[in-house]
C-alpha cells in the first residue's frame, strides 16, 4: 500500500491530461478488436499532440518498437488445426460452418505453414506509416538530415521492420543517413535476454501482487464451448481436447487481420467472443510482462547512455531506433511505469486500469522526444509517446506531457540501479 501511495503521489501532477483518457472498458467498447491484445494490428490513425512550451524545439528522438504484423509465431497452431480439421472432416464431425472453414483453411494451408513468424505486408506498411508520422510530427529533428542509428534483434521480422521504417525516413528526406545493424554486439539494446547476447545476465523475475488474490476474479464463464459448438458437431475421439480446440480457434481468429485472411472463419469466432474474455486474458498478460521487467534494464540504460552522448556532444545522432519484440517492449513499459503500468495493484479488477495488453500490439512502440529551449539555456525536456499517443511517466512534472530531462534521467538511473541490486 505504501508503494502504491508513493507512486500515485509522484504521478499526481502528471495525470491532469492523462486522466482524460477513456477507461479501458470504454476503449474496448469503442474498438472491440483491442481485445486481441498483442495480436491487435497497429492503429494507424492521426493523433493530436500537445504543443511544446514556448521556445522549445524537438532535436532528438529515442525509440523502441516491436516488429509489425506477422504470421503466427509457431507452426504448432497451424499443424494442430490442419490435423484436427482433416480428421473431423473425414469423420463428418464438422458443422456446415465448420466445413466452410475447413475448405478456407486448406486453401491457405501452404501459405500459413510457409509464413510462420514472417513479417506480412501489413507489418511492413505499419512501420512505414509510423516512420512517416514521426517525420511529420517532428520535422525539426530531421529537416537538415543527420545521422540515425537503427539496431534490431537477430530475428528476420525485426530486421525487415527496421528496413521498412528506415526506408520511409529516407524517402521523407534523402539527406538522412541511416546506419542499420542487426548484431550480437547490440543485443543489449534490443533483446538483452537473447542467448546469443555476450553480455546476457540472469535477472530475478517479479511477481505481480494481484496473483495472491487471483481467485477473487470471476471471469464470467468461457465462450470457448460456444465457439467449438459452432464448428464441430462432436469432438469425440478428436486428436485435440475440446478446450484446446477452442483456444486454437480463438488464437487463429485474432491473427487473421495481420495476415490478410479476415473472414476465413465465418462466424465461428466473433470480436464479441474475444472481447468477453479480455479482462481475464489481460490479467495473464500483466503477469507475462511484469515478471521479466528487470531484464529490460539494459535497454533503458542504452536509452539513457545514447541520450547522454547526444547531449554531451559525443554523438551526432538525430535519432536512435531499436526494433525488437513484445517480450521486451511490454516489460519495458512496466519498468518505465508508462501510463501507470508499474502500479502493481493487489486487486485483480484494478489491473485493467494500469495495463492494457493492446498497448503491446503489432508494431507497438515507445518514442522519447527531446526538446531544447532557447539558446543560452541548458534545460532539456522529454515527452513520451506510447503508440503515438502522449503517455504519463512516474516522474514529477508541472507541464505534462513534458518532463525535465534532469528529473527523467535521475529517476530512471535510480530505478536501474535499484533493479540491479
Amino acid at each position: 500500500m505504501k508503494k502504491l501511495f508513493t507512486i500515485l503521489l509522484l504521478c499526481l501532477l502528471t495525470m491532469t491530461a492523462g486522466a482524460q483518457r477513456p477507461s479501458a472498458l470504454e476503449q474496448l467498447k469503442a474498438d472491440p478488436r483491442k481485445a486481441y491484445g498483442n495480436d491487435y494490428p497497429y492503429p494507424t490513425r492521426p493523433v493530436k499532440l500537445t504543443k511544446a512550451p514556448r521556445g522549445y524545439k524537438p532535436f532528438y528522438i529515442s525509440h523502441y518498437a516491436r516488429h509489425g504484423s506477422r504470421y503466427y509465431w509457431t507452426d504448432q497452431l497451424y499443424k494442430d488445426l490442419d490435423t484436427l480439421l482433416r480428421v473431423a472432416h473425414n469423420r463428418h464431425q464438422l458443422t456446415a460452418e465448420g466445413e466452410a472453414f475447413y475448405r478456407q483453411f486448406m486453401s491457405a494451408r501452404q501459405e500459413l505453414m510457409t509464413g510462420v513468424s514472417e513479417l506480412t505486408q501489413l507489418g511492413w506498411d505499419q512501420h512505414q506509416w509510423i516512420a512517416r508520422t514521426m517525420y511529420q510530427n517532428f520535422p525539426e529533428v530531421f529537416k537538415k538530415g543527420g545521422n540515425v542509428l537503427a539496431i534490431s534483434s537477430l530475428s528476420g521480422r525485426c530486421v525487415i521492420s527496421m528496413s521498412a521504417f528506415c526506408q520511409e525516413l529516407v524517402q521523407c528526406n534523402p539527406k538522412i543517413e541511416v546506419r542499420e545493424q542487426s548484431s550480437r554486439f547490440t543485443l543489449d539494446g534490443v533483446v538483452p535476454s537473447d542467448n546469443q547476447n555476450p553480455s546476457k545476465r540472469r535477472w530475478p523475475r517479479m511477481r505481480p501482487r494481484y496473483e495472491k488474490n487471483r481467485d477473487q476474479f470471476k471471469s464470467g464463464g468461457s465462450v470457448r464451448e460456444k465457439v467449438v459448438e459452432r464448428a464441430f458437431v462432436s469432438t469425440d475421439s478428436l486428436p485435440v481436447s475440446a478446450r484446446r480446440i477452442g483456444e486454437h480457434l480463438m488464437n487463429l481468429y485474432t491473427t487473421l487481420p495481420s495476415i490478410g485472411h479476415e473472414g476465413m472463419m465465418g462466424r465461428i469466432v466473433t470480436d464479441e467472443d474475444v472481447a468477453s474474455q479480455w479482462e481475464a486474458s489481460n490479467l495473464g498478460s500483466y503477469s507475462w510482462v511484469f515478471g521479466p521487467q528487470l531484464e529490460t534494464i539494459p535497454i533503458l540504460e542504452d536509452i539513457l547512455k545514447k541520450a547522454d552522448a547526444v547531449l554531451g556532444g559525443t554523438s551526432d545522432h538525430v535519432a536512435d531506433l531499436r526494433f525488437g519484440h513484445d517480450t521486451c517492449l511490454g516489460p519495458l513499459t512496466v519498468l518505465m511505469g508508462i501510463n501507470g503500468a508499474d502500479l502493481d495493484p493487489e486487486d485483480p479488477y484494478e489491473v485493467k486500469n494500469c495495463y492494457q495488453n493492446w498497448e503491446t500490439c503489432k508494431a507497438s512502440n515507445i518514442q522519447l522526444i527531446f526538446y531544447r529551449g532557447k539558446k543560452g539555456t541548458d534545460d532539456i525536456l522529454v515527452k513520451c509517446l506510447l503508440n503515438g499517443e502522449e503517455a504519463t511517466l512516474p516522474v514529477a512534472t508541472t507541464q505534462y506531457p513534458y518532463y525535465r530531462w534532469a528529473d527523467f534521467r535521475q529517476f530512471y538511473m535510480a530505478r536501474c540501479e535499484k533493479g540491479k541490486k
